[in-house]
């Protein structure tokens, strides 16, 4: 593209100077010249025609000096046009003070045109340059701006009304919540009614952040879900997932998953455990005990693998919590984590609490512990509790 140079003097004889020098450049289609004869003139042409590159202004001009104008064009904030300063040789005074205001450079009259057109070049650098940052930039907006939407359509794909199924309310209460620690996030939790007494759920997290990790979350939780709503066990709900997982896979990606078939009328729970946190138990008497850990391997990585489950039962009273590495790994600002000592801490006086307080209190917990970190994982909690 051209670049378009404004020259602003009240001598007429540099347009004829200008236009004799550049002419190769000119006839070329690489510089177009526009001429005005003081900076009123100047500044009513640059608001006509805003795609100036280099103004070349005098100093000393009627009407509008050349350090108005400066003023004025700096005003624009624009950062990729650039002005060169014209004055006579001994005033260095107001050279200076264009300098000072954000001239790109200054030349002497009687004007060196060899100087001249070397300091054009230079400026046609400078521009150049901030013209690709200034498009880095853009990209880099567009690109926080795509991730917010994104951060918020997986918040979308999760479920959020709670509570999740009213015709059981009075039999099971969940909760879950997910706070991602970027835009978005890898961590996962889901439900659903498989039939009139059981209920699938899964909390999980993969490997990574950010983009990669959130789509690779987007097709585990619906594989996941696809295949528990067929009713099989938990074990090969996970064997299945795992197989399809390994084809997907991409840069070594894995996911830890626990889900479990909860049963509302018995509190039995089928539930396989592929490499996941062990969640805890939280007794209706303030009791807390872990479950065991994890038997089987994470999931994506080896498609032959055959899950085992386990089984468990939780009373009137009881909630199972779980939780991602999130919680127990969040950093304080003397580097100490919440680790597993304080979870259960957290949990102990919560034994009356609902789903919802319980996961509240916890993360409140948490950030109170972190607060003045910088969070450094996704926080993802799910709670069930058997009510009767």
């Amino acid at each position: 593209m051209a670049v378009k140079i404004l020259s602003v003097d009240d001598e007429h004889d540099l347009k004829i100077l200008l236009t004799q020098y550049f002419r190769k450049k000119i006839r070329a289609g690489e510089y177009i010249f526009s001429f005005a004869h003081n900076g009123l003139e100047a500044l009513k042409m640059m608001l006509e025609t805003p795609d100036f590159d280099i103004v070349l202004s005098d100093i000393n001009m009627p009407e509008m000096d050349g350090l108005t104008l400066l003023s004025k064009i700096n005003e624009l904030r624009n950062p990729a046009l650039k002005c060169i300063m014209v004055s006579a040789y001994g005033d260095m005074e107001n050279i200076r003070t264009a300098m000072n205001r954000g001239a790109f450079d200054f030349a002497t009259k009687p004007i060196d045109l060899d100087d001249l057109a070397r300091t054009i070049e230079n400026a046609i650098q400078q521009i150049k340059y901030v013209r690709e940052r200034q498009k880095e930039h853009d990209q880099l907006e567009s690109l926080k701006n795509d991730l917010a939407v994104a951060g918020e359509i997986q918040q979308a794909i999760l479920p959020r009304i709670f509570p999740p199924f009213p015709e059981l309310s009075d039999k099971v209460d969940i909760f879950a919540s997910m706070k991602a620690a970027k835009d978005v996030g890898g961590d996962f939790y889901d439900f659903f009614q498989i039939d009139n007494d059981r209920l699938g759920f899964v909390i999980a997290d993969v490997s990574g952040k950010g983009v990669p990790a959130s789509l690779f979350m987007a097709v585990s939780r619906t594989l996941i879900r696809a295949t528990g709503m067929q009713g099989i066990t938990s074990n090969a709900c996970l064997t299945s997932v795992n197989k399809l997982l390994c084809k997907e896979s991409l840069d070594s990606m894995f996911v830890t998953v626990f889900y479990g078939i909860y049963n509302v009328v018995t509190g039995v729970i089928d539930y396989t455990n592929g490499g996941h946190n062990p969640p805890y138990i939280l007794r209706s008497d303030n009791t807390v005990e872990v479950l065991p850990m994890s038997k089987n391997f994470i999931l994506g990585v080896f498609d032959d693998f055959e899950f085992q489950n386990d089984m468990l039962t939780i009373k009137e009273g009881d909630a199972l919590v779980m939780f991602t590495d999130g919680v127990t790994e969040a950093f304080s600002t003397k580097h100490e984590q919440f680790d597993e000592t304080r979870l259960v801490n957290s949990l102990s006086t919560l034994g009356g609490a609902n789903s919802q307080e319980i996961i509240e209190s916890v993360i409140t917990d948490v950030e109170n512990f972190s607060s003045g970190a910088e969070q450094s994982d996704d926080i993802t909690m799910l709670t069930i509790k058997h009510l009767k």
